[in-house]
């Protein structure tokens, strides 16, 4: 498959602008975050997805005491003999109670899985490996000290740090929570993000529309991906190339949104009221910024609200959306950011590209374990997105792609999709 794109290009680089690398960028939007001053407490039952706020340290020891890993017989160590065999006491040792008597120095006792070691038991031989004759524990092979016991302990003390202010809870957190006997946590409030498309060619999904307009593809789009990333989407509809219009939008969303998401509006046409009014109105950082699809992206703020003038593009949108405002939502919400995890894997195109500039292509993996990528780059193809399964990513310095060389992919995944 060969994506080499030819001149004139639109995403070119033309001398004498001062275009931001994609790092840099990157960069100069985390500083700019910290996390939203809000928090509650919740139980676990909602628990996942949340972000603490606070550390989270055991109440609780696991095991609380120390037990037996396996169905056996349960006897002091050192009161073996070279014979191998032990008198069977009466009773036997259950999960969730405490014998209420100690095993006599020299006798075994029958344990289940689970069950506090008795008083005078450090040692567990598996019921398996164990012949019982007349009262007599008999072993088929010679156990070892401390064999199949759980330490008092052992997992999580009373007092550990379990998880740092910053995690974001997940499924498998669970377990260790309520081992350890936390049953509520303080967590940041969820995030609200708003959602604004602009544009005078833009119509509601399901109304008439003639040849001129178009469908507002973004903002459905951009809601889902918010839910997707645990944030609550805010949707503040669709305005026109009005500047009165825009400004009122704008002021609605800082008022009940944590942070805003604009698209279309952000280049520096003639109706381009976003990124004008962001600039003469609110604190704009207008950047040009090396990438492909991508530029330009307005990051700014409006009565304290963090914005990000999204390009109008649904592609672009998208793609500036996981690469740009993700790792702001992120440090917002409170979570501590780690960048996304790519995968080395082999390319099964080829692609010539400008020097100097990042590309984003979409992307998925193919049956041979190659790194496929559409077609066309044009960033108005939605086919592309559903197509897609995650980016490959070219940095600056690449200039061509062959089949066979090592590309970096991201599966989507990788932004907690």
């Amino acid at each position: 498959m060969n994506t080499e794109t030819t001149d004139p290009d639109c995403f070119a680089l033309p001398p004498g602008v001062d275009w931001l690398p994609v790092n840099d960028a990157i960069n100069r939007i985390l500083s700019s975050f910290t996390p939203l001053d809000k928090s509650e407490e919740i139980t676990l039952n909602k628990a996942v997805g949340r972000v603490l706020a606070k550390q989270v340290t055991a109440l609780r020891a696991n095991p609380p005491l120390t037990n037996s890993a396996v169905d056996g017989y349960g006897f002091a160590f050192d009161s073996l003999t070279r014979h191998d065999e032990l008198e069977l006491a009466s009773g036997y040792a259950a999960p969730g109670s405490i014998l209420d008597k100690s095993v006599p120095f020299g006798k075994a006792i029958k344990i289940l899985t689970g069950a506090p070691l008795p008083e005078g038991v450090d040692t567990v031989h598996l019921q398996e490996y164990s012949q019982i004759d007349s009262h007599r524990l008999h072993f088929k092979s010679r156990p070892k000290k401390g064999a199949n016991t759980r330490l008092a302990g052992e997992d999580i003390k009373v007092g550990d740090q379990l998880f740092a202010k910053g995690h974001k809870i997940r499924t498998n957190d669970l377990a260790c929570l309520v081992s350890s006997g936390v049953d509520k946590i303080n967590v940041y409030a969820k995030l609200r993000v708003g959602v604004l498309s602009t544009g005078n060619e833009l119509w509601e999904n399901g109304m008439a529309v003639d040849n001129a307009t178009v469908f507002d593809a973004n903002r459905p789009m951009l809601l889902s991906l918010i839910h997707k990333m645990g944030f609550i989407p805010v949707d503040l509809g669709m305005v026109g190339d009005d500047r009165e219009e825009v400004r009122d939008k704008l002021n609605q969303g800082a008022s009940c949104s944590d942070i805003i998401l604009t698209s279309g509006g952000a280049s520096s046409g003639m109706e381009d009221f976003v990124s004008d009014l962001l600039s003469k109105e609110g604190e704009l950082n207008f950047w040009r910024i090396a990438v492909k699809p991508g530029r330009p992206l307005a990051f700014s703020k409006w009565q304290d609200t963090h914005i990000f003038g999204l390009p109008g593009n649904p592609i672009a949108a998208f793609v500036c959306s996981l690469v740009f405002a993700h790792p702001a939502m992120r440090i917002l919400s409170g979570e501590l950011w780690k960048p996304p995890v790519g995968f080395m894997v082999p390319a099964a195109f080829q692609k010539r590209k400008k020097i100097g500039r990042r590309e984003y292509l979409r992307a998925r993996m193919n049956d041979e374990g190659l790194a496929e990528v559409f077609p066309s780059e044009g960033s108005g193809l939605t086919t592309s997105l559903s197509w897609s399964e995650g980016l490959v990513e070219l940095g600056e310095d690449t200039l061509s792609v062959d089949r066979g060389d090592l590309v970096k992919y991201y599966p989507y995944s990788s932004f907690w999709l």
